[in-house]
Protein backbone atom coordinates (compact mmCIF):
# COMPACT_ATOMS: atom_id res chain seq x y z
CA UNK A 1 0.00 0.00 0.00
CA UNK A 2 1.30 3.42 -0.92
CA UNK A 3 1.15 5.44 2.30
CA UNK A 4 1.05 8.89 0.67
CA UNK A 5 -1.99 8.30 -1.56
CA UNK A 6 -5.44 8.87 -0.10
CA UNK A 7 -7.51 6.46 -2.17
CA UNK A 8 -10.38 4.12 -1.43
CA UNK A 9 -9.96 1.10 -3.73
CA UNK A 10 -12.56 -1.60 -4.15
CA UNK A 11 -10.60 -4.19 -2.15
CA UNK A 12 -11.05 -2.01 0.98
CA UNK A 13 -14.84 -2.29 0.75
CA UNK A 14 -16.53 -4.99 2.78
CA UNK A 15 -18.61 -6.95 0.29
CA UNK A 16 -18.42 -10.60 1.37
CA UNK A 17 -21.68 -11.70 2.95
CA UNK A 18 -19.97 -14.12 5.33
CA UNK A 19 -17.70 -11.39 6.72
CA UNK A 20 -20.66 -8.99 7.08
CA UNK A 21 -22.63 -11.57 9.07
CA UNK A 22 -19.62 -12.24 11.29
CA UNK A 23 -19.12 -8.49 11.85
CA UNK A 24 -22.73 -7.88 12.92
CA UNK A 25 -22.92 -11.03 15.09
CA UNK A 26 -19.57 -10.86 16.89
CA UNK A 27 -18.51 -7.25 16.45
CA UNK A 28 -18.13 -4.63 19.16
CA UNK A 29 -19.64 -1.17 18.79
CA UNK A 30 -19.58 2.40 20.04
CA UNK A 31 -21.10 5.71 18.97
CA UNK A 32 -19.38 8.83 17.69
CA UNK A 33 -22.53 10.79 16.86
CA UNK A 34 -23.86 10.84 14.09
CA UNK A 35 -22.09 7.50 13.42
CA UNK A 36 -22.37 4.09 15.06
CA UNK A 37 -19.16 2.15 14.56
CA UNK A 38 -19.15 -1.65 14.59
CA UNK A 39 -15.73 -3.29 14.42
CA UNK A 40 -14.20 -6.74 14.57
CA UNK A 41 -10.43 -7.38 14.52
CA UNK A 42 -9.43 -10.66 12.83
CA UNK A 43 -6.03 -12.34 12.91
CA UNK A 44 -4.82 -13.07 9.41
CA UNK A 45 -1.99 -15.61 9.54
CA UNK A 46 -2.04 -16.70 5.93
CA UNK A 47 -3.02 -13.69 3.86
CA UNK A 48 -3.40 -14.82 0.27
CA UNK A 49 -2.58 -12.63 -2.66
CA UNK A 50 -3.70 -12.83 -6.24
CA UNK A 51 -0.61 -13.85 -8.21
CA UNK A 52 0.10 -14.30 -11.86
CA UNK A 53 0.47 -17.88 -13.12
CA UNK A 54 1.03 -18.97 -16.71
CA UNK A 55 -0.92 -21.94 -18.03
CA UNK A 56 -0.84 -22.80 -21.76
CA UNK A 57 0.54 -19.31 -22.48
CA UNK A 58 -2.50 -17.71 -20.76
CA UNK A 59 -1.88 -15.53 -17.72
CA UNK A 60 -4.16 -16.67 -14.89
CA UNK A 61 -4.72 -15.48 -11.35
CA UNK A 62 -3.42 -18.13 -8.94
CA UNK A 63 -6.09 -17.53 -6.28
CA UNK A 64 -9.32 -17.25 -8.26
CA UNK A 65 -8.20 -19.09 -11.44
CA UNK A 66 -9.57 -16.43 -13.77
CA UNK A 67 -7.76 -14.84 -16.67
CA UNK A 68 -5.66 -12.07 -15.16
CA UNK A 69 -7.40 -9.35 -17.18
CA UNK A 70 -10.75 -10.40 -15.61
CA UNK A 71 -9.43 -10.80 -12.08
CA UNK A 72 -8.12 -7.26 -11.56
CA UNK A 73 -7.27 -7.91 -7.90
CA UNK A 74 -3.87 -7.56 -6.30
CA UNK A 75 -4.76 -8.10 -2.65
CA UNK A 76 -8.34 -9.12 -1.82
CA UNK A 77 -7.83 -8.76 1.93
CA UNK A 78 -6.98 -5.16 2.74
CA UNK A 79 -5.91 -4.47 6.36
CA UNK A 80 -9.19 -2.59 6.97
CA UNK A 81 -12.44 -3.47 5.18
CA UNK A 82 -15.24 -0.93 5.38
CA UNK A 83 -19.04 -0.98 5.11
CA UNK A 84 -21.12 2.22 5.11
CA UNK A 85 -24.85 2.14 5.79
CA UNK A 86 -27.43 4.92 5.82
CA UNK A 87 -30.78 3.38 6.84
CA UNK A 88 -33.84 4.05 4.70
CA UNK A 89 -35.86 4.35 7.89
CA UNK A 90 -33.85 7.45 8.88
CA UNK A 91 -33.26 9.09 5.45
CA UNK A 92 -36.14 8.55 3.03
CA UNK A 93 -34.69 9.78 -0.29
CA UNK A 94 -32.05 7.69 -2.06
CA UNK A 95 -30.24 10.79 -3.32
CA UNK A 96 -29.83 12.03 0.25
CA UNK A 97 -28.62 8.61 1.44
CA UNK A 98 -26.03 8.53 -1.34
CA UNK A 99 -24.95 12.08 -0.52
CA UNK A 100 -24.36 11.15 3.13
CA UNK A 101 -22.50 7.96 2.14
CA UNK A 102 -20.20 10.03 -0.10
CA UNK A 103 -19.44 12.36 2.80
CA UNK A 104 -18.67 9.47 5.15
CA UNK A 105 -16.51 7.75 2.52
CA UNK A 106 -14.56 10.94 1.84
CA UNK A 107 -13.95 11.61 5.52
CA UNK A 108 -12.75 8.02 6.04
CA UNK A 109 -10.52 8.21 2.95
CA UNK A 110 -8.76 11.29 4.30
CA UNK A 111 -8.21 9.87 7.81
CA UNK A 112 -7.60 6.13 7.30
CA UNK A 113 -3.81 5.98 6.98
CA UNK A 114 -2.80 5.52 10.64
CA UNK A 115 -5.42 2.81 11.08
CA UNK A 116 -4.33 1.01 7.88
CA UNK A 117 -0.66 1.19 8.82
CA UNK A 118 -1.13 -0.30 12.29
CA UNK A 119 -3.15 -3.27 10.97
CA UNK A 120 -0.81 -3.92 8.06
CA UNK A 121 2.16 -4.09 10.47
CA UNK A 122 0.35 -6.52 12.80
CA UNK A 123 -0.77 -8.74 9.88
CA UNK A 124 -4.35 -8.45 11.12
CA UNK A 125 -7.54 -7.41 9.44
CA UNK A 126 -10.23 -5.08 10.80
CA UNK A 127 -13.83 -5.36 9.66
CA UNK A 128 -15.50 -2.00 10.08
CA UNK A 129 -19.05 -0.68 9.62
CA UNK A 130 -20.22 2.92 9.85
CA UNK A 131 -23.96 3.31 10.35
CA UNK A 132 -25.47 6.77 10.11
CA UNK A 133 -27.76 7.62 13.05
CA UNK A 134 -29.08 11.14 12.41
CA UNK A 135 -32.47 11.69 10.78
CA UNK A 136 -31.38 14.59 8.58
CA UNK A 137 -28.40 15.56 6.44
CA UNK A 138 -25.31 16.59 8.39
CA UNK A 139 -22.49 18.88 7.30
CA UNK A 140 -19.17 17.43 6.21
CA UNK A 141 -17.50 19.22 9.12
CA UNK A 142 -19.66 17.33 11.64
CA UNK A 143 -19.13 13.97 9.93
CA UNK A 144 -15.37 14.58 9.67
CA UNK A 145 -15.16 15.47 13.36
CA UNK A 146 -17.08 12.30 14.26
CA UNK A 147 -14.81 10.26 11.96
CA UNK A 148 -11.70 11.63 13.67
CA UNK A 149 -13.12 10.73 17.06
CA UNK A 150 -14.14 7.28 15.79
CA UNK A 151 -10.71 6.43 14.36
CA UNK A 152 -9.01 7.65 17.53
CA UNK A 153 -11.31 5.50 19.67
CA UNK A 154 -10.80 2.51 17.37
CA UNK A 155 -7.02 2.72 17.69
CA UNK A 156 -7.29 2.81 21.49
CA UNK A 157 -9.82 -0.04 21.74
CA UNK A 158 -8.08 -2.36 19.30
CA UNK A 159 -4.69 -1.97 20.99
CA UNK A 160 -6.11 -3.36 24.27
Amino acid sequence: MDSCRATFPKNERLSRTLLMEMLFQKGLSFVAYPLRIIYLPIENDNRKEHKEVTQNNIFLCDLCVKPLRLCGKKNPDAPVSLLISVPKKKIKHAADRNFIKRRIRESYRLRKHDLMRSFAEKNEQLLLAFIYLNEEKTSFKTIDKAMGKAIQTLEIRVKN
